[in-house]
């Protein structure tokens, strides 16, 4: 079974998503293998998102690429919107997925068999929350290990 992580009530996704990313990726222990990321969301967001982890931080550098890079395989940090993207079989990475988007997986059983680790980011938003809300409920129905953390008590 999956962990899966809901941060919930997040005032700015994108922001999040990039403090979120350098946390999961700069943890990786000395002398390991780097934790490998795949974030989904909308397109738009994820234009956006790559913009925002070239320049959010001036000491901090997260090697990110769309799927559909010919450098994808080798990056750590991976941007798609499409859950079941072709591109994605031919990325090892499946360590850690951020969910940024409203949409639920057609398959989360085997989304949650690929990643032994999924984050869910939802938004302050009323119809994100909603949706964020129906994902909760799926990945229960399916038994996996679930935890809440809320950003508005920080």
């Amino acid at each position: 079974m999956a962990r899966i992580d809901f941060h919930s009530n997040v005032a700015d996704k994108l922001e999040y998503a990039c403090r979120l990313t350098r946390k999961i990726w700069s943890a990786t222990p000395v002398g390991e293998p780097v934790r490998n990321i795949v974030i989904v969301g909308e397109l738009a967001d994820l234009k956006k998102l790559d913009k925002l982890l070239w320049a959010f931080s001036a000491s901090d550098f997260l090697p990110h690429c769309f799927v559909s890079d010919e450098a994808a395989a080798e990056t750590p940090i991976v941007l798609t919107d499409d859950f079941a993207s072709p591109d994605l079989s031919s990325v090892p990475h499946a360590d850690v997925m951020i969910h940024l988007g409203m949409r639920m997986p057609n398959d989360v059983a085997a989304l949650a068999a690929r990643f032994p680790r999924i984050v869910e980011v939802v938004t302050v938003n009323e119809a994100e929350r909603l949706a964020g809300r129906e994902r909760f409920k799926a990945y229960r129905d399916l038994g996996h290990e679930l935890h809440n953390f809320d950003q508005s008590k920080s």
